[in-house]
């Protein structure tokens, strides 16, 4: 077995071993060996990977522009960026997402992965960093506290596309079963409590108008994400980064990527301010919460099946028990609400990450980072599997439905505007205690003629409108 082969890199803290085939290099080592937190790492998430690719490449082509860097150098980061955009090293960013130091690690491993494959383009070895540095060449005129929010910026923008993408044909399938289920008239219930009949059509036309609302909400707080801070470097004031830097990077930035990029027009108060974050993870907290209550709905319509609701049946799944046979659960749903509270709880680390901010910078940034890309990732992925596994499938049971509506006590409400809520109200307490119907009760109490009192218990009837003083 053939030893494995190390180069050796040196920063502040002295030297240390790199593995020799390794595009990144000693900083990068360093937050291996220190960060063995999450066992979740950068390249899990392709697109935080790609976002910091495009924050390098714009920076590089702006300095370039601006003549502080030199063509020949800018054009092999470039091209070392878009190989990585591409699919390329991925592997090649091991850091653990949780992490001290505000993102450094993050931003140096970046740096070095980029730095040692333009100096292969360029024909020279990796580590042969007087041609193309880490820190001088490919962090130009950045810090990592302009350079590494502005790519989690940008990580959020493209996994929102993702999280809306699902989001639209989860209410796609709600808006089907809405039309699949119009006809189908069932009983609504408020606290428990039988109410007034519905349809089940519009009862998931409900949901998914429910849900279309986050479209908006979410297309308005991922418009704060596109403000960013390049050209601040450490705390705002720009130092190290040429005048103009910061409006031509941010123009590159939406020259590469196609979404629109706005420079802050106050840098100091852009580098430590984390609102966008708060207000945008509070938008998924949002979706989390109405998410996880419609699976409450589902999961108690199908209940049963023969001592429940049993109105609905979700597609099985799973078998439910290993003692109790032919049991089955409701696991989708129920997989979605505790994703939904983890985003939640995400939502709390968010709003005391961005709290715990101090002068002109919030160190806390990386768990802010982490747990907004978990939120999306685990969201988009619950939505899809709730889409597919669950709600395309589920089938109505109409009869049992319909004979609920039927027996019920609650369809009393409709008579009030005939009979005044006091009449009403006696009429259920006796239908209760006798167990007779309130169909039967009204006629023999001579409330209603047979004509008047079928037209206002018509059920189809109750789940509109109607003229009652006709």
């Amino acid at each position: 077995m053939s030893e494995l082969k190390y180069r050796v890199e040196s920063d502040l803290l002295g030297e240390l071993q790199v593995p020799a085939d390794a595009y990144y290099g000693v900083q990068t080592q360093r937050a291996i060996n220190n960060y063995k937190i999450s066992n979740a790492k950068m390249s899990d998430y392709p697109d935080y990977v790609i976002a910091i690719a495009y924050v390098k490449w714009a920076a590089a082509a702006a300095n370039a522009d601006l003549g502080v860097l030199d063509r020949k150098i800018a054009d092999a980061i470039c091209a070392a960026c878009k190989e990585i955009i591409d699919g390329s090293l991925r592997d090649q960013f091991p850091v653990d997402m949780m992490q001290g130091g505000a993102g450094t690690s993050v931003n140096m491993n970046a740096n070095e992965v980029i730095a040692n494959r333009a100096l292969e383009i360029m024909g020279h070895q990796k580590g042969e960093y007087q041609f193309c540095s880490p820190n001088d060449h490919v962090n130009c005129a950045q810090s990592t506290n302009d350079a590494y929010p502005t790519a989690f910026r940008y990580t959020f923008i493209r996994m929102n596309k993702h999280l809306v993408e699902n989001l639209t044909k989860l209410i796609a399938a709600f808006r089907a079963k809405g039309e699949e289920f119009k006809d189908i008239i069932k009983m609504g219930r408020t606290q428990l409590q039988d109410a007034v009949p519905m349809t089940s059509g519009q009862e998931f036309n409900a949901f998914a108008n429910n849900l279309e609302e986050e479209l908006a909400n979410l297309d308005r707080n991922v418009k704060l994400l596109h403000e960013i801070n390049m050209g601040g470097t450490a705390i705002g004031t720009g130092l190290n980064a040429v005048p103009g830097f910061a409006k031509l990077c941010t123009e590159y930035m939406t020259k590469l990527t196609g979404d629109e990029f706005l420079a802050a027009p106050d840098l100091i108060e852009a580098t430590p301010d984390t609102g966008a974050y708060v207000s945008y993870s509070g938008s998924l907290k949002r979706l989390a919460v109405k998410l996880s209550k419609i699976c409450n709905d589902l999961r108690l319509m199908a209940s049963g099946p023969r001592c429940g609701l049993h109105e609905i049946n979700l597609p099985p799944m799973a078998p439910g028990s290993s003692i109790m046979p032919g049991k089955v659960n409701p696991v989708i749903p129920e997989v979605t609400n505790q994703v939904c509270f983890k985003v939640i709880g995400n939502d709390m680390t968010v709003a005391l990450a961005a709290e715990a901010g101090q002068l002109q910078l919030n160190v806390m940034e990386p768990v802010i980072a982490e747990s907004i890309i978990e939120s999306i990732t685990w969201l988009t992925n619950a939505m899809e599997t709730l889409r597919v596994k669950c709600i395309e499938g589920i089938t109505v049971n109409a009869e049992h439905c319909h004979q609920m509506v039927i027996n019920s006590i609650g369809i009393v409400t409709a008579l009030n505007p005939y009979i005044g809520y006091k009449n009403s109200t006696k009429v259920a307490k006796e239908a209760l205690q006798t167990g007779r119907s309130v169909y039967d009760i009204v006629l023999e109490k001579g409330l209603m003629t047979k004509e008047k009192l079928d037209a206002a218990l018509n059920p189809a009837a109750m789940c509109a409108s109607h003229n009652f003083l006709k």
